[in-house]
């Protein structure tokens, strides 16, 4: 995430919220955020949401997502907000906003689904 430029804003129970704050490197060929890096911090917000729904000892790990992008990304922040919808024994299902920096403008809308997994021992 830190070549994302993206950063852990605020975690409650059910919601995480994570940004990236733009730079060149993250951009396509119009100067918009690549949909990759809106992607890739939609999907860290929706499982660390989701984490904070699992049990004590367990992980989760994406199983499924899809993104809709809206709008083209042409600002200097995003805002993933990240929700669990619906906390499972197994499977926890989660969507997440993509906001520009004033959260006025919504730039994309992800459903994904995490699943409950045990902590790998090292």
């Amino acid at each position: 995430m830190k070549t994302l430029n993206a950063s852990l804003d605020k975690v409650e129970p059910g919601m995480v919220k994570i940004s990236s704050t733009f730079d060149e490197s993250l951009s396509q060929q119009h100067g918009y955020f690549h949909a990759g890096v809106m992607a890739s911090i939609a999907d860290s917000a929706c499982g660390y949401a989701a984490l904070t729904a699992a049990p004590e000892g367990k992980d989760v790990l994406s199983v499924e997502f899809k993104i809709n992008l809206m709008k083209p990304a042409n600002t200097n922040k995003i805002v993933a907000t990240g929700r669990v919808i619906q906390a499972g024994k197994t499977l926890t299902i989660c969507e997440a906003t993509v906001h520009d920096a004033s959260g006025q403008k919504l730039i994309a809308k992800m459903t994904a689904t995490m699943m409950i997994v045990d902590i790998r021992e090292s």
